[in-house]
């Protein structure tokens, strides 16, 4: 082929411009990195993207929004350009229509949002009587504090006040901390402070409380909750004077300057206060011109509780307080369980889903009552059966730092003086339910009245009923025989008609249990048998005791999977450890000698534990892990708790016969000596008449006159 003259011509390219094949054709860049040639696509750019860049574009937007021309020809061109003057539509009869709906993306008008109102703090008594200047004072000396008194769980004790109050002679701040529970309740902790001691808290922080003594606190007296309630509620406000306070540095005020400043700030506060009490919260004055300030709902509760006894001043959660169980009485006199009496064609006991929804019920619900005592709670049931009549359910706390406290105990007698149902119990609240039978007091009354009337009635018709007999009844007609309904002689016609019933279901039971016994074919315990030294039993008695792993042994006894479980066992360790619940040794002794039997081991120590008799056996030097772990002369585990009720139930119909014979035999006895003092009454009777009629015929001789009248007589 003749060769293509573009081929034979010169090369046209610059020399810079011929490709080198030896040299690589990536670029690299200033900072001596190679670029490919695709950077331009997927590479990462600096100035295209990323944070300066957004905001410089969003500079660039507010500078365009900013000017009034570019706003002023946006609305112009919106006025003249409107979706509604070119958008048109064909109608149903072809004729051009125009569309004056409104489009989607057109926002409706704004939404009124509110938002949750912010809490306002409520001041406390010592913002409300202590200068702005002292308080801060106070606050930063308290931050300063690194000597406390702690709070333990009885909560604000005499004992925490009196040593308070011994601190308070050193220095006039005490620091508080505070443990479980009135840690997870600052507010409370702050009230209860405050009211038992007579200071007022000036700093809080976490579970710590710093309660300054007052200006005008005498050491040696006592501050009442009455004299706290009126000053907390706002109704006296005392002008303070402090003149030292002894933690090192001396406050020296004038008495003028500081009575004026604190009474006019003072009043100003508690007008602050009012002004910004929550809408939940409101006073009303009663008949003794007091004010009274609290929630609706604390009001409720505190109507519900009033007339149940004393409250629980040291109550470690939010009001209202409940009752003190504890000062109430231990015994009331004439006190009984309620009368109960279930409505028609209802079941006293609780369904399931009947429990869960009471639990559900008693939740949110408050304390009612708070208890530390484990007995003598009469006064406690008294007061709960008042309160059944308006509420279902009765909520009791127990109270915390209380030793030897058993809620088990508390729910047992409370669940006997009651008769109430026990929804919930455990180490920090009881839940009583009142029950489908309970009657209220005035109801239960009532049906106590109409019972005694229904008797009154019944027996009035039947001494009518014996009065008609008796006028019909003929002289000479021999009596009826009496019935035999109820008696002892128709208990034994039944009997030995229709035999014991008893004794029927102990033989049934008996070949059943037999039917097993021979099912099962104990193994023989091999005579030619591994023999360890009294130290290798010492030793493998501790490893056993020391094991966590261990077998257990139930009701069922010893069965096929028993044995499964001890190869299974030894096939990781050399010792095993087998726990039993019985209580009889010799039953353990025999339970020990057939898993030696069936599973050919050596039997290294019997231990009384805390749980059970422990079985500690060893698998032996020689030991192989037979083919079959389960064997075939054993029961199966079905078969196993079958003998196991089988048991159970001869036992308890033994139990159950020896009481009935026991029972018979009573009534016999009671028969026999009912015989004998009938008997021996009527030999009494006759002696007597004997004696009586031989002194009559002694007169009748002496006095022969007389002989008609006694004839007579």
């Amino acid at each position: 082929m003749p060769t293509a003259p573009w081929m034979k011509g010169p090369l046209l390219l610059q020399p810079h411009e011929v490709l080198n094949p030896t040299k690589p054709t990536t670029k690299r860049s200033s900072n001596g990195n190679a670029e490919s040639p695709d950077k331009a696509l997927f590479g990462k750019e600096s100035g295209v993207r990323g944070k300066k860049v957004m905001e410089k574009i969003i500079r660039n937007v507010e500078r365009l929004q900013g000017n009034e021309v570019f706003e002023e020809t946006q609305s112009e061109i919106c006025e003249e350009f409107e979706v509604g003057d070119w958008l048109e539509e064909l109608g149903s009869d072809g004729e051009v229509k125009r569309f004056n709906g409104r489009m989607p993306w057109l926002r409706d008008e704004e939404k009124v949002v509110f938002r949750r109102m912010k809490k306002e703090k409520v001041l406390t008594q010592a913002e409300i009587s202590l200068d702005k200047d002292l308080l801060e004072r106070l606050r930063g000396k308290a931050m300063r504090m690194r000597k406390w008194i702690k709070v333990m769980k009885a909560g604000v004790t005499q004992a925490v006040v009196d040593e308070i109050k011994s601190s308070w002679r050193k220095n006039g701040l005490v620091m508080l901390k505070f443990g479980v529970p009135l840690c997870r309740n600052m507010d409370r902790a702050r009230e209860i402070v405050e009211m038992k001691t007579g200071g007022l808290v000036v700093w809080s922080k976490k579970d710590a409380l710093v309660v300054f003594r007052g200006c005008k606190h005498e050491l040696t007296s006592k501050i009442s909750p009455m004299e706290y309630s009126h000053s907390a509620s706002g109704q006296e406000t005392s002008s303070l004077t402090c003149s030292n306070l002894t933690s090192g540095n001396n406050i020296n005020l004038s008495q003028e300057k500081f009575n004026t400043s604190t009474l006019g700030k003072s009043l100003y506060r508690e007008e602050k206060e009012k002004e910004s009490m929550p809408t939940s919260i409101f006073v009303k004055s009663d008949d003794n011109n007091e004010m009274v300030m609290g929630s609706l709902y604390e009001r409720e509760i505190d109507r519900l509780l009033d007339g149940l006894g004393p409250r629980f001043i040291d109550w470690w959660m939010r009001k209202p307080l409940p009752v003190d169980a504890d000062l109430l009485p231990e015994v009331v006199p004439g006190f009984r369980p309620p009368l109960r009496l279930s409505p028609p064609n209802t079941r006293r006991k609780l369904r399931g889903d009947e429990l869960t929804y009471l639990r559900k019920l008693a939740h949110p619900l408050p304390f009612h009552f708070a208890l530390g005592r484990n007995r003598n709670l009469q006064g406690l049931a008294a007061a709960i059966l008042k309160l059944w009549e308006k509420s279902l359910v009765a909520k009791i706390a127990i109270k915390w730092g209380i030793q030897n406290t058993d809620n088990e105990q508390m729910a047992y007698e409370l669940k006997n003086l009651t008769g109430g149902v026990l929804l919930l119990r455990n180490k920090y609240l009881i839940i009583l339910y009142r029950g489908k039978d309970f009657l209220p007091q005035g109801v239960a009354d009532m049906v106590m009245e109409r019972e005694v009337a229904l008797r009154r009635c019944q027996l009035n018709e039947e001494g009518a009923q014996v009065k008609v007999a008796e006028t019909f009844q003929v002289p000479d007609e021999p009596l009826a025989k009496t019935s035999t309904v109820g008696t002892l002689s128709e208990f034994q016609d039944i009997q030995s008609k229709f035999g014991d019933l008893l004794k029927i279901k102990i033989e049934k039971s008996a070949k059943e249990l037999e039917k097993l016994n021979s099912s099962c074919q104990p193994a023989q315990q091999d005579v030619d048998q591994e023999f360890i030294t009294e130290e290798e039993r010492e030793c493998l008695r501790r490893i056993g005791l020391k094991l966590n792993s261990c077998l257990v042994l139930g009701r069922r006894g010893v069965f096929d999977g028993v044995i499964e479980g001890v190869h299974q066992h030894w096939k990781h360790r050399e010792v095993v450890k087998i726990i039993t619940m019985q209580r009889v040794f010799s039953r353990v002794i025999y339970t020990a000698k057939m898993l030696v039997a069936e599973s050919g081991g050596i039997l290294v120590s019997i231990e009384k534990l805390k749980e059970g008799h422990a079985i500690i056996m060893y698998r032996g030097k020689n030991y192989r892990r037979p083919p079959k772990l389960m064997t075939d002369n054993l029961l199966t585990r079905r078969e196993a708790l079958k003998r196991s009720i089988e048991m159970q139930r001869i036992g308890s119909l033994k139990f159950f016969a020896y009481q009935r014979q026991q029972a018979i035999l009573d009534l016999k006895l009671k028969l026999a000596l009912i015989q004998a003092y009938c008997v021996y009454s009527l030999s009494l009777r006759c002696a007597t008449e004997k004696s009586i009629a031989n002194t009559y015929s002694d007169d009748l001789a002496q006095y022969p006159e007389s002989k008609v009248g006694m004839m007579k007589l």
